[in-house]
């Protein structure tokens, strides 16, 4: 089934005109017709059958079907601190985040950071492209609540700034991470750093700001990589992927 993202109200019965960007995709791109079905989602949760109603050079309008709020997100909420890296390293791992639940994005820069966004139209361009990212993330996934991203913002600011219930640094050569048992802290804060990995400084910034190292296993991580890895763990031992024997009570 096509899933398209269209923020806005969501009503049963309502005819309601789609977005150019939806209307392109699923007219022109995927080559709908009259009375083809797609689910809508509107980013904050609620998600509605919809079938297509009229067609135009203009856009397309659909009629509204049932409209639902279905439980999909995870009780565990992640903030990803993600220094920006170059290519397409930071598209996977924006994209894979969202796949594994991740509630809100910060992008960061650091001083090995390879990605300087010079100027506000350059700055605005990229943003709005990560956050097609994520929308199509969503629209792959099943998800109908779109991530927060924030940023592009220096490390220390939001080492400084970020609250949550536990903070992780991943940190290679520092032993330690989060283990089974015990209640979830509700929210996780994770800090990823770039391709050349954090400073000593920065670690060790972080870790005056409440961080706690986490190394995951004796093999480096690329960026890409590192974020997959560690939203699958927490996840799995406080969030969605958490098997009912270890659940609390």
């Amino acid at each position: 089934m096509t899933r398209l993202y269209v923020p806005l109200p969501l009503v049963t019965g309502d005819h309601l005109d789609l977005p150019e960007d939806a209307a392109h995709h699923w007219t022109r791109v995927l080559r709908a017709r009259i009375g083809d079905t797609a689910v809508l989602f509107d980013g904050s949760g609620s998600e509605a059958d919809a079938t297509l109603d009229e067609v135009s050079k203009r856009g397309a309008r659909v009629l509204i079907g049932a409209v639902r709020r279905p439980a999909i997100e995870s009780p565990l909420h992640t903030h990803l601190g993600q220094v920006m890296s170059k290519g397409d390293r930071l598209d996977y791992a924006l994209q894979k985040a969202v796949e594994l639940g991740v509630s809100e994005i910060t992008l960061l820069t650091s001083e090995r950071c390879e990605l300087r966004l010079r100027g506000e139209e350059r700055a605005d361009k990229k943003l709005s492209h990560w956050q097609r990212v994520l929308i199509s993330a969503c629209e792959q996934c099943g998800r109908n609540t779109l991530p927060l991203l924030h940023g592009p913002m220096d490390i220390a600011d939001w080492q400084r700034q970020v609250q949550a219930g536990q903070k992780w640094v991943l940190a290679p050569a520092v032993s330690g991470g989060p283990s089974a048992g015990g209640p979830s802290p509700g929210s996780v804060a994770l800090l990823i750093g770039p391709e050349g990995g954090l400073t000593a400084a920065e670690i060790a910034s972080a870790e005056a700001a409440g961080f706690r190292p986490w190394q995951l296993g004796p093999r480096v991580l690329r960026t890409e990589t590192a974020p997959v890895a560690a939203l699958a763990v927490l996840q799995w031992l406080h969030g969605d992927g958490r098997p009912a024997d270890m659940a609390p009570g």
